[in-house]
């Protein structure tokens, strides 16, 4: 693999790079060929229906063509996509195809992404068949794709609403509240939900809502700012726990869990579902010195001693990623059986536009076989069986979703 130049690089170097085998088109290969320009050009384009983002791409076919033959002297139109040398490469491939005789048997080399959303809180949700948090990410069928950071943010602005209707003078929330009630968006929270999966604390969701605050320039008392940036974090993980009760629930039994075995001095240990078996290395550091005629090295080795609060802290998130991962791994086999190039990054899985469909069904029967399975139980009886002497928690309440929704939800990865 070369270093700089591979599919988990930049914009640049995914746009470069393509499949080495080439395959037709065909009729839904098209359609998924303009499908993906509209995902690459996002600025919310991607947020629209199927059809709604294949209409974005057919009222820009001038400037696709455009971008294709004049890229530098042209309009171009391509730069301003968010992924613009991804985008760029499609238009070519795409104006080839549609000034071609016979556009469906136009040989495409292009990998087609489709991306989970929110991939994190949808293994949350699936674990704890959580109704609601399900809805939110996509888990169940809609006329068009649920978006999670918008719906977190009417919830904020919803509570910010009622307290901006206090007495500012006897409750300082109603004060900041009035500050901040027309700041919110999707992007004042985006951030914070994408990292409540992997434990943001209060103090990480303050500083990135005041990085998101600063840029708008709109407070500029800094004291001001602080104190706004406390109450829409707060705000914030308020909303996040409404809307998905199930992970929170979940992320705290797997964190007490984590800090019963880390108080016994080892780290967590479990094995995933395709049979890996994870350690996490966290153990604190300690110092060694040698000493020689000249001078006094100072070497950093690990101790035997883990370090409680980080075993804790990680493994929420990691044990969710080992899950990912397998899911993943899944996908890759099956696709390979079934004859498809695959290639993927975290919660991207990509593949020719022709074969995007088959890869769509077999990506939802794998989650669904994923999550069939009782991991938590299963968790639970490695921890019991590895540490007889110790009490676990009881696994958290479930809900009433039914998984095999997720076969018929076009936009679960989209």
């Amino acid at each position: 693999m070369h270093p700089y130049l591979n599919h988990l690089g930049s914009d640049l170097c995914r746009g470069i790079l393509e499949f080495a085998e080439g395959r037709s088109l065909g009729k839904s290969g098209l359609s998924w060929l303009k499908i993906h320009i509209a995902n690459l050009y996002a600025g919310g384009v991607d947020k629209l229906s199927y059809n709604g983002r294949i209409e974005f791409t057919e009222k820009h076919l001038d400037d696709i063509f455009d971008s294709a033959d004049r890229p530098l002297e042209g309009r171009r139109w391509w730069l301003g996509a968010e992924d613009p040398f991804q985008c760029l490469a499609v238009c070519i491939n795409l104006a080839e195809a549609l000034r071609s005789s016979s556009p469906e048997t136009t040989i495409s080399h292009m990998p087609i992404h489709q991306d989970g959303s929110c991939n994190g809180l949808q293994h949350y949700a699936a674990l704890g068949r959580d109704k609601l948090g399900a809805a939110a990410v996509n888990l169940v069928a809609g006329e068009k794709p649920a978006d999670v950071y918008s719906g977190i943010a009417a919830r904020v602005l919803d509570i910010m609403q009622r307290d901006a209707a206090k007495d500012p003078a006897t409750d300082r929330d109603a004060v900041l509240a009035r500050l901040l009630v027309n700041q919110v968006d999707r992007k004042l929270v985006k951030q914070t939900v994408m990292t409540s999966v992997y434990g943001v604390t209060y103090i990480g969701a303050r500083d990135q809502i005041k990085r998101r605050l600063k840029e708008r320039c709109s407070i500029e008392d800094d004291a001001e700012l602080f104190a706004a940036s406390c109450y829409a974090a707060k705000t914030t993980l308020t909303a996040l726990g409404e809307m998905f009760e199930a992970a929170r629930s979940i992320m705290s039994w797997l964190g007490d869990c984590a800090k019963i075995i880390a108080m016994e001095n080892q780290p967590v240990r479990w094995t995933t579902p395709l049979g890996l078996p994870v350690v996490q290395p966290y153990r604190k550091l300690g110092r060694h010195l040698i000493k020689t005629s000249l001078q006094i090295l100072t070497l950093q080795r690990e101790t035997n001693k883990v370090m409680v609060k980080r075993q804790r802290t990680a493994f929420p998130p990691n044990f969710v990623h080992s899950l990912d991962g397998s899911h993943m791994m899944m996908t890759a086999i099956a696709c390979k059986e079934a004859g498809l190039n695959f290639a993927g990054v975290h919660d991207s899985y990509w593949t020719h536009a022709c074969d995007v469909d088959q890869m769509n069904r077999i990506l939802r029967e794998k989650f669904v076989a994923l999550y069939e399975a009782p991991i938590l139980e299963n968790l639970l009886e490695s921890f019991q069986t590895a540490f007889p002497t110790l009490n676990f928690p009881p696994l958290p309440e479930r809900g009433d979703f039914d998984l095999r929704e997720v076969l018929e939800s076009p936009y679960f990865f989209n």
